[in-house]
């Protein structure tokens, strides 16, 4: 038996916490699973699972097999599913990490036609906004939305995503337009985050950085609420265009100092490092870059 069939065999005992139990699962003979998980640790000179009585235990370098073992056989399989039979449907596994608000306002009907399209992939969307660990926790792919993203990450960007100053009408008509970036000391401003003071920076129309130093008005980590609380007249707000663009469609706001604009931020796809992108990946990756050029 090659070593791929042993890294399973030591994959199924684990997972199933015990050999009788994995031998059950694979349909051999218990003592064929402890000799092959036993040949494994000689092979190494280490105890792999701790089996004293009473104890059923992954040892620290039984933790650390697992973690690379896993990723061997599951590149394995990859293989045998590109490869071996192309024209059969894709299928398989796919865990994505996506922004939240991105993800639910924007992205949601392309993630539900890729499905759609490939219905035999066993996709996995969690919408989440912390920076996950992408070889700890298992992920294919994290999109990420970010003015810079890491050097070394194993990232391709698949769009652009603007930020503007929005207001709805009736806000507007109840005061001033501002005309220029110090009429908005006399406005409340709605902010992304929490801070008691802060500053928004934009770019002029050509091109030269400009600040300003405020209060905000209203706090809030959903960029979704601010959306909710500019269109019922709170006040302005500066919002990524993915989420307030239907509603500047639909009348409901309006831009408000559109010759002042926020550096655009990229759009990433980041997948964990030496992996290798599979046929579902590479599909998965194509579909969002083109939903996000739209």
């Amino acid at each position: 038996m090659g070593q791929i069939e042993d890294f399973r065999t030591f994959l199924r005992i684990v997972d199933q916490g015990s050999i009788s139990k994995a031998a059950d699962k694979m349909r051999i003979a218990k003592s064929a699973v402890s000799r092959r998980l036993s040949m494994l640790e000689a092979r190494y000179d280490t105890i792999l699972i701790d089996r004293t009585p009473g104890i059923w235990d992954l040892t620290e370098i039984g933790q650390e097999l697992y973690q690379r073992a896993m990723r061997v056989v599951t590149e394995m399989d990859e293989i045998e599913s590109d490869f071996v039979n192309t024209a059969a449907n894709i299928s398989g596994p796919l865990s994505v990490s996506v922004p939240r608000e991105f993800g639910i306002s924007f992205l949601n009907d392309a993630l539900l036609a890729f499905k759609a399209n490939y219905p035999e992939i066993q996709l996995t969307i969690d919408f989440d906004d912390r920076s996950v660990d992408l070889n700890r926790e298992n992920y294919d792919f994290a999109l990420r939305i970010t003015s810079e993203m890491k050097q070394g990450a194993n990232a391709v960007q698949i769009g652009t995503a603007g930020h503007h100053l929005y207001a709805s009408p009736e806000y507007l008509i109840s005061h001033t337009t501002p005309q220029c970036l110090k009429d908005l000391h006399n406005h409340n401003l709605l902010y992304f985050g929490h801070a008691r003071r802060t500053v928004w920076q934009f770019d002029d129309n050509k091109g030269k950085s400009q600040k300003i130093a405020f209060q905000p008005y209203l706090n809030s980590n959903s960029g979704l609420f601010l959306l909710n609380a500019t269109i019922q007249g709170l006040g302005i707000s500066r919002l990524p265009s993915f989420i307030a663009s239907k509603s500047v469609e639909s009348g409901d706001l309006v831009k408000v100092l559109s010759n002042f604009t926020v550096p655009e931020w990229g759009i990433y796809l980041v997948h964990p490092e030496k992996r290798l992108l599979n046929r579902r990946m590479r599909l998965f990756s194509e579909m969002m870059a083109q939903a996000c050029l739209q």
